[in-house]
């Protein structure tokens, strides 16, 4: 239900002009609508949930020092890692679409108000008059100013930069999601070539140790069975082989299209040293990174946007004032009389105002359902942070474990080569047979595939660690729109 348009009107016709005052008292409403808008208070925002004061699993010597998630894949001091993580940055495509999605967020930003801003508008049209004397041409100009009152112009503005937030939460998110995939992916090719090489050591020796019993065999001083137990250690080493082969190719594949390429480059394919983290050690991790999770920056963003939109559903529910003016000329193009005026115009302008009188309670409805959105919002924000302190949790003991069983793999394994050299100098001496140094040769292979498992396994441990605080090269300032180069068309 609209209330009438008050102001004033001005008739031309040729050089004559009047002017016509049609309400009075209705410049007093809106001033008290005005007033009574300033009483109406948009949605408080909660401040953000607490995190723990420090973790449970940090390692005894760890200080609460400033961490610096940006780089954190270094520690592996790999150089050819941290040009392939540049180059995954630089041209992954879905990260090419979080950085357009934010750029078209943030432009809406900027445009957040429009809607309460005047607004002119040109129209032309065609009338017949009801009697059918006289057809018209009109051509015009309507303004419109809709007051941003109770809350509307905060509240719009809330819903635009929730938007932007979560836009550029879901392109920090993105960049996380890559560096670590990324990191992952090298792991494990590296991992799988390092097996694949002490496979094929360990298949060598076997093979050794299989001629030495067909021999012994041959003169009744071996069984049948310590030869078939040879071979059937030969054919698990094939099924290692393959599964190292495998794992070979599809890391390198899913490299390939972290980076937006087609086909894996072919100096990833040319076995390179395991990346280790060696004697680094957790020295750091303050509660507050876990505030850098791109799941917490999203439930936040929606918490804003909520708001936003509880805001104006609550302004609806009020009597909308605004300020409108026209100026309109009508041309007579037919006629069924001898004799009309041509060339008239008009102008016309006052305050308007629409008042909600009744419509089955439905902007009541709205505003309470908006309401137990932003309720629901809140718990949301409230779940990604314990969710965001169970994984990070985890993760640091997880990265402990493997800390661990990675050097007691190492203990083992120089343990296992001192025997295995022992074993050489006997064979030398003649105290020792060639099947005892095979043996020997095998268990320090044995020895180094369980070194490269639980190395590798840290590696992913730490990587782990970092997703779930939310690391990833973070610049120094959000990105800028016009920084951010689209992808070309027709790009792999």
């Amino acid at each position: 239900m609209a209330g009438a348009v008050g102001g004033w009107l001005w008739r031309a016709n040729g050089t004559s002009r009047r002017c016509v005052h049609r309400t009075s008292g209705f410049l007093a409403l809106v001033l008290t609508m005005v007033t009574l808008a300033g009483c109406a208070s948009v949605p408080t925002l909660p401040g953000p949930p607490a995190v723990p004061a420090t973790w449970h699993h940090l390692p005894p010597d760890a200080t609460p020092a400033p961490a610096d998630l940006r780089v954190w894949w270094h520690a592996f001091g790999d150089a050819q890692l941290n040009a392939l993580v540049d180059r995954a940055l630089a041209d992954n495509l879905e990260v090419a679409q979080a950085a357009a999605r934010l750029r078209a967020a943030r432009t809406l930003v900027a445009h957040a108000h429009d809607a309460q801003l005047p607004a002119l508008h040109v129209r032309t049209n065609d009338v017949i008059n009801p009697d059918t004397s006289a057809s018209y041409f009109l051509m015009g100009f309507d303004a419109r100013w809709e007051l941003p009152l109770f809350g509307a112009w905060q509240s719009a503005q809330r819903v635009a930069q929730g938007q932007a937030q979560s836009a550029q939460a879901q392109w920090r998110g993105a960049r996380v999601s890559l560096v670590a995939e990324v990191v992952r992916r090298w792991l494990e090719l590296r991992a799988a070539q390092q097996q694949a090489q002490t496979l094929d050591t360990m298949q060598v020796a076997w093979e050794e140790k299989q001629r030495l019993l067909e021999v012994r065999h041959r003169l009744k001083l071996a069984s049948p069975v310590d030869l078939a137990r040879v071979q059937a250690e030969l054919a698990h080493l094939e099924i290692a082989h393959a599964d190292a082969r495998q794992a070979i190719t599809r890391s390198a594949q899913q490299l390939a299209v972290l980076v937006g390429q087609n086909e894996p480059d072919t100096g990833w394919l040319d076995a390179g040293p395991q990346p280790s983290l060696g004697e680094w050690h957790l020295t750091s991790a303050p509660a507050d990174m876990l505030r850098t999770r791109p799941e917490i920056a999203l439930a936040e963003a929606e918490v804003l946007r909520t708001a936003g939109e509880l805001g104006l559903s609550r302004a609806e529910m009020y009597p909308r004032v605004g300020l409108g003016t026209s100026l309109q000329w009508s041309v007579n193009v037919a006629t069924n009389r001898s004799r009309t005026r041509t060339g008239e115009s008009i102008f016309s302008a006052g305050p308007a105002i629409d008042i909600p009188l009744f419509d089955w309670g439905r902007r009541v409805a709205n505003a309470h359902a908006k309401d137990h959105e932003l309720q629901a919002a809140l718990l949301a924000y409230r779940q990604a942070v314990l969710q965001g302190v169970a994984e990070t949790e985890i993760a640091l003991d997880e990265l402990e474990q493997a800390g661990q069983r990675e050097r007691a793999a190492s203990r083992g394994a120089r343990a296992v080569q001192v025997s295995a050299n022992a074993m050489r100098r006997r064979a030398t001496l003649g105290l020792a047979s060639g099947l005892d140094v095979q043996d020997g040769l095998i268990e320090e292979q044995r020895a180094a595939l369980d070194v490269i498992t639980a190395r590798a396994a840290r590696g992913i441990a730490y990587v782990t660690l970092y997703k779930a605080l939310g690391g990833a090269p973070w610049p120094a300032s959000s990105p800028d729109p016009r920084s951010l180069t689209p992808v070309a068309a027709g790009a792999p």
